[in-house]
């Protein structure tokens, strides 16, 4: 073996040692963010030592200290935190970086309550059974937890609301992202229904941004019922599979890849049949794959799609070609695909 191939083997055993572990970056992660660490170095307004971060952590009645160390001794490898070793000695202070504000529990634009979620054991445990799943069929998250996810949903209060909160997290953060670069999307909409919209943080914001818009929320009654007031928005439970309200266009964040390609086009269908024909449109907040892509985002469509995966029944990430296919079929022969700088991307589907 030459010196070129010795090099790329080593790499190689180097790179599988990196993917059968990288579920220790999420485990301390997710540490972090349940002893809400970036919050307490946030809240002093400078770096702290370890002794000033455990005396702000709620409930720690016997820290171990020794352990938090080496949590923030990776955190700051992978860059999440920075330490600083003062000149004259003493104790080693962390600071904030840009990924850590990321993960501030006390911030609108946070993704903490999105990596709770994914973090959670009811969503982890899943991923056990894939290869099962594999072999002899079946749900992942089924196999795990008796019933779908939205069942489950429904019957567990506090599994709810963390994946509400969750939901409510990313739609605060891609909105802020469509608002500012889907010019005039919404100028003509004089009524919009936001499939899917969760708790109707989302939809708040559209409405906000353009107050002419009637808002509706649309969301299976155990969704809806949770739901916050909002100005211009009314709250309505149902389900998408059956009808959807009348409107001039249709909002869909994150929906459709809940879905198999045939449930797609269903509720597609019932989109089509509440907007009217001339003018109506449905605009799609989703990942589009690209396959051999070397985006900021693009490896991550990649990763969401295994979370379909191994979370809901039938749900994946589409190319534009498979987008293409499931709008047809539900009566969309017009699409307009626009690129933001965010995870997804904005299609919109036109009925003529």
């Amino acid at each position: 073996m030459g010196p070129k191939e010795a090099e790329a083997e080593l790499q190689a055993q180097a790179d599988i040692w990196k993917y059968m572990l990288s579920y220790v970056d999420s485990m301390a992660v997710k540490c972090a963010v349940e002893l809400r660490i970036a919050d307490i170095i946030n809240m002093n307004g400078c770096p702290i030592t370890l002794s000033q971060i455990v005396a702000d952590i709620p409930d720690a009645l016997s820290p171990n200290v020794s352990y938090l160390k080496r949590i923030m001794r990776l955190l700051v490898r992978r860059k999440i935190f920075t330490d600083h070793h003062p000149s004259e000695g003493g104790d080693t202070k962390y600071g904030m970086t840009h990924l850590s504000r990321w993960l501030l529990q006390d911030s609108q634009m946070s993704l903490a309550p999105m990596l709770l979620m994914e973090t959670h054991p009811r969503l982890m445990t899943p991923w056990h059974t894939i290869s099962h799943c594999i072999k002899d069929g079946g749900i992942c998250f089924e196999k795990i937890n008796g019933r779908e996810i939205w069942d489950f949903a429904s019957e567990n209060p506090e599994f709810n609301k963390l994946f509400n909160d969750a939901m409510a997290c990313t739609a605060r953060i891609v909105m802020n992202t469509i608002l500012s670069e889907y010019k005039h999307g919404f100028d003509s909409v004089g009524s919009l229904v936001d499939v899917g919209g969760g708790i109707g943080s989302g939809l708040a914001e559209i409405v906000k941004s353009y107050p002419h818009i009637k808002g509706i929320n649309f969301d299976l009654p155990h969704v809806a019922a949770t739901a916050p007031i909002y100005d211009g928005i009314t709250h309505v439970g149902g389900d998408m599979f059956h009808s959807i309200p009348n409107a001039d266009a249709i909002f869909m964040k994150w929906i459709l890849h809940d879905w198999s390609d045939d449930n797609c086009v269903k509720i597609l269908k019932n989109c089509r049949k509440a907007i009217p024909k001339e003018t109506g449109k449905v605009i799609i907040v989703g990942v589009v794959l690209q396959p051999d892509g070397d985006g900021l985002f693009d490896d991550t469509g990649f990763v969401f799609d295994l979370l379909m995966l191994a979370h809901t029944s039938g749900g994946r990430e589409r190319t534009e070609l498979e987008w293409k296919k499931v709008l047809e079929g539900a009566g969309f022969p017009h699409y307009n695909l626009i690129k933001i700088p965010a995870l997804p991307s904005i299609i919109e589907a036109y009925p003529k």
